[in-house]
Parts: C-alpha cells; structure tokens; sequence
C-alpha cells in the first residue's frame, strides 16, 4: 500500500496521470531487475500493459524516458510547501529531518542504485546522457525542493547563510558522505540502512550549527 500510495504522489508531483506513474514504475523495475538491455520500448509497453504508441507521445525516444524516469524517482524526495510565518526552530528541524531521511531512503533504493550504476557504466560512452540527466533531473531537481525549504528557514530568521545552493551542497553532503558510494560499490545496505533515521538526525544538526541562527 505504501508503495501505491509513494507512487500516486511522485505521480503527482512530477505532473503527471496515475497511469504514466504506474508506467514509470514498471520501467523502473525492468532496469532493476535486466539491467540496461531490458529497458526496450516494447519490454516497457508490455510489463506496463500499454502501447509503443503512447510511450512515444508521453515521453518521446529513449532518452525522454529514462528522464521521465529520473525525474519520477526524484520526486519521491519530497519538501512540504511551507512558509516562513509557519516555522519555528523545532519545526524547521522536523523538516529538515524528513526530507534528510527520505533522501537516505531514496538514494538507497534498489532504483536509485541502479540508475547510478547504469550512468557509471556510460560515462566514458561517447553521446551518452545519462550523467547530465541525473544531475538535472535528480539531485538539482532535489535540490530545488530543498533549497525553498532552506530559504522559508532564512526568511523566519532561523538560518543564516549567503547562497541557498552552496547550503544545500552542505546539507547533501552531511547527509549523503560516503555511504551512498559505499553502497553503489556493493557493500552491504541493511547494516547502513538501519542507521538512517540517526544519521539524518545527527546531519541536520550538524547543519543547524554551520547555519542555524540559534534564535
């Protein structure tokens, strides 16, 4: 249920139907489970039950998919819209704290993994775009998010910094550190993953001491 649940917001917030979502999804298992061979246009349409025709009009070639892709995958990081006036020093935390742990969650997923290990894989292909668009569609996409969280924290006067996307770099990188390529070299994940709510925690206070106004 929380998978169909996941899946209807990222579906949401990406702007896309239910049904391209579910689409996505099942392109997103293909890969995790055949790797890069097995994402063909017709081994979408026919795990997805729908047509090559409205592959093409929804996302166009191969590589609209694999963006459409990203993109869905990154929207299952998620920050709640919220204003200036409604935050406070606890609040901001509890925020920050969410949005660190699914970013943990996310990133560890067997999608995610496989994403970064296909584009890996492609980095020294010549025409291969896949590197540029998990940095477009995925972490920058994040970061936006993140980064309207960051700036509602300045407005109320609670953090205090220059350039929301240089603290943002800071966030990720307290958060993320080495695990995440740990991970994508195969080292084992339930030992890590059981730490994520701790980690996040302990990120976000590191954060709050390089940026937090202590007000």
């Amino acid at each position: 249920m929380q998978s169909v649940l996941e899946s209807r917001e990222a579906s949401a917030e990406s702007g896309l139907t239910e049904r391209q979502g579910v689409v996505l999804e099942q392109a997103l298992r293909l890969l995790v489970d055949g790797g890069e061979k097995a994402l063909t246009t017709a081994g979408v349409a026919r795990a997805a039950n729908c047509s090559k025709e409205s592959l093409y009009k929804w996302f166009g070639d191969r590589d609209g998919l694999l963006s459409a892709m990203i993109g869905f995958q990154a929207s299952k990081v998620r920050t709640l819209d919220v204003s200036a006036e409604a935050l406070n020093a606890a609040s901001l935390r509890r925020h920050l704290v969410a949005f660190a742990k699914e970013l943990l969650d996310v990133l560890a997923g067997d999608v995610s993994l496989a994403l970064n290990r296909l584009a890996i894989g492609q980095a020294s292909r010549e025409g291969s775009k896949l590197g540029h668009m998990l940095q477009e569609r995925g972490r920058r996409q994040i970061g936006r998010r993140a980064a309207a969280l960051l700036e509602a924290g300045r407005k109320a006067g609670l953090l205090a910094f220059e350039d929301a996307e240089e603290a943002y770099g800071a966030l990720y990188g307290l958060v993320v550190s080495d695990w995440h390529l740990r991970m994508l070299l195969g080292e084992e994940a339930s030992g890590m993953k059981k730490e994520f709510s701790r980690r996040a925690e302990r990120a976000v206070d590191a954060f709050l001491t390089l940026y937090g106004t202590k007000e």
